[in-house]
């Protein structure tokens, strides 16, 4: 699905004709994902989760020092967090990353989302490197304990965590909208959760779980970061970059369109505003598809992927 005619001069007309030609011969591809690529599944971004936590400071809780002040109210914010990505359904853009990933040799998948709908719907877990963590990673609070589970989708992770969802689940779009339609300024009072119900570590026997995202005032995984900046080093040529569901205005992330591009790539940008396009702005080898990524990318990938296989269809 080609989009309508640019707005604006830096931003070129998307030809599906030209892309898929050249989707078709790039060999070498990186992918940079942002909240965009999970809005048709009904999640609400970081500062957007709305309901029971409306009247909390998002950025306040997702600090190591808010945890350590308060382990239990930030559990709760986050454990509410994991119940939504775990209510929403990976889309069809999730699914065709997936199958792109598993159809092209040389493609790395470099995600800024932590909600675990790109592992869900099968994305092969050597390439998809996940920029600020994921809800579903836990690891030890401990700074001397490098405990760390993978994929954990346990809900809730202890009993003591557990959403009283009674008639109506407080985490559903219903629930959320008429919170957020009370125009009363007044705090819901959540239960406290008491340290010791809290999970704890199985390997120092002393720290607290905490969920495994990347906080305010941490640092970015040095692993993901090193690993990605070898793929792109390993050669000079870069085919192509995908930009998913993010403006790619802000760094490190915006870097990588950058220095892909500094080494032969063409970026294809895939996004519901037009305003959004890298912040280094787009030349006319490259394209801007408008719409909902989970309509556009699977059009736009269909010549190497072929019709959309679902992950109910794979089983």
């Amino acid at each position: 699905m080609a989009s309508k005619a640019a707005t604006s001069s830096s931003i070129p007309t998307a030809d599906l004709e030209s892309f898929s030609s050249h989707l078709q011969s790039s060999r070498r591809i990186l992918a940079l994902l942002g909240a965009g690529l999970s809005a048709s599944s009904g999640l609400p971004t970081f500062r957007g989760a709305g309901g029971l936590w409306r009247t909390h400071d998002a950025v306040s809780l997702a600090t190591p020092e808010a945890f350590q002040a308060d382990p239990g109210l930030v559990w709760q914010f986050y454990n509410y967090r994991r119940h939504m990505a775990l209510r929403a359904q990976p889309n069809n853009a999730h699914y065709a990353l997936a199958q792109l990933a598993r159809k092209t040799r040389d493609f790395e998948t470099l995600s800024q989302n932590v909600d675990g709908l790109s592992q869900r719907a099968g994305h092969p877990g050597d390439k998809l490197h996940l920029l600020h963590g994921s809800l579903f990673d836990i690891k030890c609070g401990e700074f001397f304990c490098d405990y760390v589970q993978k994929d954990n989708f346990t809900n809730p992770v202890v009993p003591a965590l557990a959403i009283p969802t009674g008639e109506i689940d407080p985490t559903s779009n219903a629930a959320r909208g008429a919170r957020e339609l009370d125009i009363s300024d007044e705090k819901v009072e959540l239960p406290e959760v008491a340290i010791r119900d809290l999970p704890h570590c199985p390997k120092c026997k002393t720290g607290i779980l905490r969920p495994g995202v990347v906080w305010f005032g941490e640092a970015l995984p040095r692993d993901t970061i090193r690993y990605i900046d070898d793929w792109i080093h390993a050669t000079n040529k870069i085919d192509l970059i995908l930009v998913i569901g993010t403006s790619a205005k802000v760094y490190p992330a915006a870097g990588y369109v950058d220095t892909a591009r500094a080494r032969g790539a063409r970026v294809a940008v895939v996004n519901t505003e037009r305003t959004d396009a890298p912040g280094s702005g787009l030349t006319k080898k490259d394209w801007f598809f408008q719409g909902d990524a989970a309509e556009v990318v699977p059009q736009i990938l269909k010549p190497i992927i072929g019709e959309l296989e679902t992950r109910a269809q794979q089983a």
